[in-house]
């Protein structure tokens, strides 16, 4: 067990029933897990935390790599923008802890994985901004629940880390979101954009060892490598750290 390099993912938190309870609950859904631990991670849930937002490193010191999940839109506050009628209510507990953890997992090079919303996290995080509800695109989000459907295609760069942790230049993706990155951030280059629009879909900065966000769910399917490739470079790290 100590052998398996540890991954951090941060959580939701919604409210939820199961059994008689009706209560908030920090949430993920278990593919992402799953996905981690077939690649041989141990996956470690992350919810909010004051403490942590305050001092990321407190957990990072902790962790191999980092992965952030899908979910919930973003605050605009948190970008300078005023919200949308389209945008989410905000979770701004989330917002603060995911972008105090996207910044210092960057500026430390910590094996870092942001899907969806986690993408939108890591361009913020290095200031930029967001197009709060993209025009009528059924390829990004065609069936409200459920990833049926929601292949397209993403064109990455060639010799890009999208395209080596993907295995392939041109990649079927499954998608659920109707927001998207509008300017890039800081030292931050676009390496994937979706065939259809145009719209950016992989992320990533060259000065970093593994540094990716992607806007689609690697996690909903099975024959995906990305998160396996994450798990590897952070095994990689974990082992060049010794015991």
């Amino acid at each position: 067990m100590s052998a398996r390099p540890a991954i951090g993912i941060c959580t939701a938190v919604e409210r939820a029933q199961w059994g008689v309870w009706d209560l908030p609950a920090c949430l993920l859904p278990r593919n992402y897990l799953e996905a981690i631990q077939r690649a041989g991670g141990l996956a470690l849930m992350l919810p909010p935390d004051p403490a942590v937002t305050a001092q990321p490193d407190v957990v990072l010191d902790l962790l191999d790599g980092l992965i952030l999940a899908g979910g919930v839109d973003m605050d605009p506050a948190t970008y300078g923008a005023e919200r949308h009628p389209a945008t989410d209510r905000p979770a701004r507990d989330r917002d603060d802890f995911e972008l105090a953890l996207a910044a210092r997992a960057l500026e430390r090079d910590l094996p870092f994985l942001g899907i969806c919303r986690g993408m939108q996290v890591m361009n913020v995080a290095r200031g930029g901004t967001l197009v709060q509800d993209l025009p009528s695109t059924p390829h990004h989000r065609p069936v409200l629940g459920t990833f049926d459907g929601a292949d397209h295609y993403v064109r990455l760069e060639p010799d890009s880390l999208a395209a080596r942790a993907a295995g392939e230049e041109r990649h079927a993706a499954k998608s659920h979101h109707h927001q998207g990155v509008e300017r890039v951030g800081e030292g931050l280059v676009v390496t994937g954009r979706a065939e259809a629009d145009d719209l950016p879909e992989a992320l990533e900065d060259p000065r970093r060892r593994f540094a990716l966000g992607v806007q689609w769910h690697p996690e909903g399917d099975e024959t995906s490598r990305l998160i396996a490739a994450l798990v590897e470079e952070a095994a990689g790290r974990r082992a060049a750290a010794g015991p």
